[in-house]
């Protein structure tokens, strides 16, 4: 993805080339920080104020100051509109500050799509499995520490898969590192319980509501890995790829080996949901 513009918060536009993150802010030094990542369509932040309401969960988890709502929505319409770009990646960032400046850093910025999504979407992803131990205090928080996370995923790619499955030490499928995970049994939807250590998506609840509306029975729970697999289909929900389907877990072939029905009506319903809310 491409940087295309960059604000700060409470502040104004900065250089998309130049720095913006000092070197002993806390976010930078420590992880000590929290994030959003919201899809941009039409030139408007689906799912803005889930989003933000989310982010100040997350920095009291961390015990980071309040994210100033307003102030971080502001910088995100301003750079949105400066990016020029009508559908796009709009992510905040919020963390503690510098040492000793007793100022928070928050940051908005608007990055391109992710290429290659509407390619992926036709075929399906490919899921290698990883063992997970998350830490339950950050487990349901979105922060930046997300090394091991995206470790698991870059493995999974060189091993010529296209993401990775959490999986937990008694077997138990939990969620992939930056989407929730769905699974289909005839008409039932399936989707591991927010109870679990997992993030609870913004995405995941628009699609409850979609799926409920599209009629299909819906479940959370605990879900073993042998039960997902031998799902007539799967598929993973985020704010930027919106709905997946998989094709393949550690090789084997889930359903017929091609996406999935409740994929292809759930990813036109939020598509459809997002235009509705401009």
């Amino acid at each position: 993805m491409t940087l295309l513009a960059l604000h700060a918060v409470g502040g104004g536009p900065l250089p998309v080339d130049r720095p913006a993150i000092h070197a002993d802010d806390a976010g930078f030094l420590r992880g000590q920080a929290v994030f959003e990542t919201l899809r941009v369509y039409g030139g408007r932040p689906f799912g803005l104020d889930a989003h933000l309401e989310r982010l100040r969960r997350s920095a009291a988890m961390l015990g980071l100051p309040e994210p100033d709502g307003d102030a971080l929505a502001k910088s995100g319409a301003q750079a949105v509109a400066a990016a020029g770009v009508p559908d796009a990646v709009l992510r905040f960032l919020w963390t503690p500050g510098r040492e000793g400046a007793g100022a928070p850093t928050g940051l908005a910025l608007v990055s391109t799509l992710p290429p290659g999504l509407q390619e992926l979407r036709a075929r399906g992803l490919r899921l290698a499995v990883a063992a997970w131990a998350p830490g339950l205090r950050l487990a349901a928080a979105k922060s930046t520490s997300y090394a091991e996370q995206l470790a698991a995923q870059d493995e999974a790619r060189r091993g010529g898969d296209d993401d990775a499955l959490l999986v937990d030490g008694g077997g138990t499928v939990l969620e992939a590192p930056t989407a929730n995970v769905w699974f289909r049994e005839g008409a039932r939807l399936l989707t591991p319980s927010l109870d679990e250590p997992i993030l609870a998506g913004v995405t995941r609840g628009a699609l409850w509501e979609l799926a409920d509306a599209a009629g299909y029975e819906l479940e959370e729970g605990a879900y073993p890995l042998d039960r997902v697999a031998a799902a007539d289909e799967v598929f993973l929900s985020s704010s930027v790829r919106e709905v997946m389907p998989v094709t393949s877990i550690a090789g084997a072939r889930i359903g017929s080996g091609v996406p999935g029905e409740a994929a292809r009506v759930l990813q036109d319903a939020l598509r459809a949901l997002a235009s509705a809310a401009g």
